[in-house]
């Protein structure tokens, strides 16, 4: 567990690093053309000039291929081999033609690509992709109005990754978002390029708090079929239409009277959990943990779970049946449900590893 714990928060800490990676061969991407057509111009340059130099019998570039690339390679960089021009005119032309296509193939590409890797604040919709890129069992949330970054902040303080899509962004509730280190990507989530962008394909659940039932049910639509498996929460304004959705598709419909961030953020979790209490300092919250048949926790006494997890077990369901405090040298089996007293980081791990 300490193991997977130390895992984790690498993974975390090298995630900008990862990012700049994959930004970075981005940007290589970009100017791939640029690169090809100049090695192409240096390299079918190289063969006509040896040719040349061979027939005329001038000294540079005749005695070998590699001698007249070193050569029109020099020419493209304003270094020649040699002090005196060629006597042939055709590889005098080598002296002007070399030079231009170097700046028009390579230099112009250089310069873009230094201006866009070092002025990432120009490309910051590229950046928030290639951030997000680097998420895996996430959660992506559509929509950062006042729900939806209240649902954020949730699901951030229950240690969950979290990447954003928002269609009109707002610049004070974006730049706090981003100062918490989640990614925030700027598009319409009916759009599946923005989907994939997110990562949906990867994440564990998505959070739709648009106010449109029609384009919430559209992005609903568009994710499951990229991620037949993922989690969905949707904000659904009619309680009719909501219930109907959670009966035919399995998605969690929230009506906006039952509406809250904390109940959006524990759908999204997959789990039930109370609104935190704080006493001394400290906050609280009282969550239930299902035990599914692939779980780690499958064979821990309730002892060993409340320390390896730092949790209080308060409750444990078996067979219809609920026992109050577990006795510490209770296993846990398939199926089970417990119930636990804990701060949100903890609950977070316990889920991680319930399911």
């Amino acid at each position: 567990m300490r193991q997977r714990l130390r895992r984790t928060k690498l993974g975390r800490r090298l995630r900008p690093f990862r990012a700049v990676i994959r930004d970075t061969l981005l940007l290589l991407r970009q100017f791939f053309w640029p690169v090809i057509l100049f090695s192409l111009a240096v390299l079918v340059g190289s063969l006509i000039y040896h040719n040349i130099a061979r027939e005329t019998g001038e000294a540079v570039g005749a005695a070998h291929i590699s001698e007249a690339f070193y050569q029109v390679l020099g020419l493209t960089f304003f270094s020649p081999l040699g002090d005196n021009l060629p006597n042939d005119y055709r590889l005098k032309l080598f002296y002007f033609i070399m030079p231009v296509l170097g700046l028009m193939f390579l230099a112009m590409g250089i310069a873009d690509f230094s201006i866009l890797l070092f002025n990432r604040s120009k490309r910051s919709e590229e950046w928030e992709m290639a951030v997000a890129s680097t998420f895996s069992n996430h959660i992506v949330l559509i929509g950062l109005g006042h729900l939806g970054f209240r649902v954020t902040k949730e699901l951030h303080e229950l240690d969950l990754d979290v990447v954003v899509i928002e269609l009109n962004p707002n610049e004070e509730l974006v730049d706090y978002t981003k100062q918490s280190g989640i990614p925030v990507i700027p598009g319409d989530g009916r759009q599946e390029s923005n989907l994939r962008a997110a990562g949906v394909v990867k994440a564990r659940a998505l959070v739709i708090c648009t106010q449109h039932d029609s384009m919430n049910l559209q992005i609903a639509f568009t994710a499951r079929k990229l991620n037949p498996e993922i989690n969905i929460v949707v904000r659904i304004f009619d309680e009719d239409f909501g219930e109907a959705l959670e009966e035919q598709f399995g998605y969690h419909a929230l009506s906006a009277t039952g509406m809250s961030a904390p109940a959006f953020a524990a759908a999204a979790a997959n789990v039930d959990i109370t609104r935190p209490i704080t006493v001394e300092g400290e906050s609280f919250s009282l969550a239930r943990i299902d035990i599914a048949p692939q779980s780690r926790l499958i064979g821990l006494s309730v002892e060993e779970v409340e320390q390896n997890y730092n949790v209080s077990v308060v409750l444990l369901r078996r067979d219809h049946e609920s026992e109050f405090h577990p006795a510490s040298e209770r296993c846990l089996c398939d199926t089970d449900v417990i119930a636990v007293l804990a701060g949100h980081r903890e609950i977070s791990r316990l889920v991680d590893d319930s399911g």
